[in-house]
């Protein structure tokens, strides 16, 4: 690591970098951390449920964090994605076969509840598999930790006697917190039957703490005694969280924002124990297109999947790395905005300043080292080029890329490919079903004409940016209100949208013999009268 580098990455406003230098001052602060020869990341996973595309967000901002850390320091760096695999199945999830299977099973670990896929182990087991499926996929650099693991070897237990030895102490954080009947059976300590092998949520009857045992009454009626340790008992999940960053010494980790009182909670537990709570921020949730909070439960969100049907990871990456602390929308509308920013700071970053591409959103993307290369086109032509070719045909949309970027082919611009066909299916799903073509105005309708002349005229200077000069000038022309206006006309006449691409780089790319044919199609109603959702 340069002196340099490292000099600008102190200073850098990226809000990794941020990140970083809070964990370099509490270092600084609480020297003994690193006695552990390393820091801690940690993100959290419950496998009630499948990977998701909060799960992506958390494990992506906490590695650009990381990334961000190693340029600040040269201490060594740990991430852990932990599976809270010990929790009770509260509910069946809707998602799964073999749904009475699993029924009879409610209330055990997950990792005691049988595979309703027939895969693996246990359901515990088969999620787990699915998260480092998941991690692996995109390349995520972590250790996978399983609670049912740390519970079961011991390597939790000294941690556990400890909230046994302060139980009265977690105890008076937690029922303030509580409403009167659950105060009656709330325990941090939770044990796991015996008999029906079921995590119990029941009053302790008695500590021992010379044991180490607790005492409880069972499902059946019966007073049982259970050693804390081993994996017989688990902790409740805001003392459980407390006992994962003391015991594993955890430094940093994220949280969304619904868990702000959670983590104050957990943070008073862990200092009872002894240890500080780990630096992070808590990031916003999700909102649909309506506004309201992403639910996994409700489906109303944009899965990862579906993402990935139109456009790359790292668009989504841009994604989650812009304004974490903000609410923001996550729906299909905002997919193509964030594949174009992303290859704009992509194309911009070989020409900035070093200073600058600490600040940029590909640096922390890609960790340092984003590819080489610019596209020629920008996903917004794609879609344009889709609706006004009739075709979505990937052979026939290459005919217009190779002749407007000369040499360009899908073997040696696979990342266009994909862009390609992911126009081609965002077209199809979303812009095809809603676009409307109109008629043009008085003064839309006089400039479009001036506009097909000038391409029929074969004009010399055909470069995008020699086209977009001329469509300028035509408008400055004409009494538009504004030139959005004269633009947004362009749009809605010819691509049945509000918004669209610059018309210099479409009529290059479309060719200005097919641009001058589609405007005078637009003038004449012929777009008018094929909406496209026909």
């Amino acid at each position: 690591m340069s002196s340099e580098i490292r000099e600008l990455a102190l200073n850098a406003r990226a809000w990794p970098f941020e990140e970083a230098r809070k964990l370099l001052a509490r270092i600084e602060k609480q020297p003994k951390i690193l006695d552990k020869g390393y820091v801690l990341f940690e993100t959290g996973y419950g496998p009630s449920g499948l990977p998701h595309i909060g799960t992506f967000g958390e494990v992506s901002r906490t590695t650009m964090v990381r990334h961000a850390f190693t340029l600040l320091s040269d201490i060594k760096t740990r991430l852990f994605s932990f599976s809270d695999d010990m929790d009770g199945l509260r509910k069946v999830p809707d998602n799964i076969p073999n749904k009475e299977m699993v029924r009879a099973h409610l209330g055990k670990p997950l990792t005691q509840v049988p595979d309703p896929f027939e895969k693996f182990e246990s359901f515990g087991h088969h999620n787990n598999a699915m998260l480092r499926s998941f991690l692996d996929r995109f390349g995520f650099e972590y250790e996978f930790q399983s609670a049912t693991d740390w519970y079961k070897s011991g390597r939790f237990d000294a941690a556990i006697i400890e909230v046994l030895q302060h139980y009265d102490a977690i105890m008076a954080i937690m029922l303030p917190t509580l409403g009167e009947e659950r105060q009656q059976s709330y325990s941090p300590i939770l044990p796991i039957s015996p008999k029906s092998g079921r995590v119990l949520q029941v009053p302790i009857l008695e500590r021992r703490l010379d044991a180490g045992t607790v005492v409880f009454e069972d499902e059946d009626g019966t007073l049982t005694e259970v050693p804390v340790t081993g994996g017989h008992c688990k902790l409740q999940w805001k003392a459980d969280w407390a006992l994962r960053w003391h015991a594993l010494g955890v430094d940093y980790e994220m949280n969304g924002k619904d868990l702000i009182p959670t983590r104050k909670l957990s943070g008073e537990i862990c200092q009872v124990l002894g240890s500080n709570m780990p630096e992070g921020f808590s990031y916003e949730l999700f909102l649909d297109d309506k506004g309201q909070k992403i639910s996994k439960s409700k489906g109303n969100g944009l899965t990862i999947e579906e993402w990935l049907t139109y456009a790359s990871p790292e668009s989504l990456s841009l994604y989650m790395y812009l304004q974490p602390r903000t609410a923001k929308r996550l729906y299909f509308d905002v997919i193509p905005r964030h594949v174009d920013e992303y290859l704009d700071h992509l194309a911009a970053y070989p020409g900035q300043e070093q200073a600058k591409q600490l600040e940029n959103p590909v640096f922390h993307i890609h960790s340092g080292k984003p590819p080489v290369g610019r596209l020629p086109v920008t996903f917004g032509l794609l879609l344009n080029l889709v609706g006004v070719a009739n075709s979505e045909d990937k052979a026939v949309l290459w005919g217009f890329i190779q002749r407007y970027a000369p040499g360009a082919t899908p073997e040696n611009q696979p990342i266009l490919d994909h862009l390609v066909g992911g126009a081609v299916a965002y077209f199809r799903d979303f812009v095809k079903p809603t676009r409307v073509n109109r008629l043009p105005n008085d003064v839309e309708r006089a400039a479009l004409s001036e506009l097909a002349d000038y391409l029929e005229s074969n004009p010399a200077d055909r470069s995008a940016e020699g086209l977009q000069n001329e469509v300028f000038e035509i408008g400055k022309r004409h009494p538009f209100p504004s030139l959005r206006d004269w633009f947004k006309g362009c749009y809605e006449v010819l691509f049945g949208v509000s918004q669209g691409p610059r018309m210099g780089s479409f009529i290059a790319l479309f060719g200005v013999e097919n641009t001058a044919k589609l405007i005078r199609q637009g003038l004449a109603g012929e777009l008018v009268s094929a909406p496209a959702a026909a």
